[in-house]
């Protein structure tokens, strides 16, 4: 489970989220919950944080004149979403994103669609340089409300071995 509590006193809990390293099972499948749905807002908030000037994201003359009709939502923010999803059950205890890669958009997303993401654990070892931590590998794909495969990629993280994470440093 990704989500726990843990007791810090006399009828008191405090919530704890993540896996660590020793949690995680190659084959094991994490949906991501809740969903998110993207308004128009967000993609063109997205756009002007990142300099993006190409008109299909925020131009809606040019996004009726598109192949798509109508403007489509920036890629990055996509996937952006899509790991911000994936954070509470893949890299909530993370040392480091050590990186991306694969990565596929595979439908376009507009505004007022809803994604949805799930994460497959496809590997894990034992870091050779950091022995309180692990390497795991997960390939992460983003459905929209339709259930039409919009974005996928593969993500390697460095997570916390138990008793190792900056929380348990914490006792937060």
């Amino acid at each position: 489970m990704s989500q726990s509590s843990k007791p810090i006193g006399p009828q008191r809990f405090r919530e704890s989220f993540g896996r660590y390293y020793e949690d995680f099972n190659v084959g094991d499948v994490y949906e991501h919950r809740p969903g998110r749905t993207i308004s128009e807002t967000d993609n063109t908030w997205f756009t002007l944080l990142t300099m993006n000037t190409h008109p299909l994201h925020f131009d809606a003359e040019y996004g009726k004149a598109s192949e798509f009709g109508r403007c489509i939502v920036c890629s990055p923010l996509t996937v952006a979403l899509l790991v911000g999803m994936s954070v509470t059950d893949v890299s909530q205890k993370a040392v480091a994103n050590l990186g991306w890669k694969e990565i596929r958009m595979s439908a376009p997303v507009f505004a007022g669609d809803t994604l949805y993401a799930e994460s497959e654990v496809l590997a894990k070892r034992e870091s050779n340089s950091r022995p309180t931590a692990g390497i795991v590998t997960v390939r992460t794909i983003g459905r929209n409300q339709d259930g039409t495969e919009v974005c996928s990629f593969e993500r390697s993280i460095l997570v916390a071995k138990r008793g190792h994470s900056v929380e348990d440093k914490l006792n937060y």
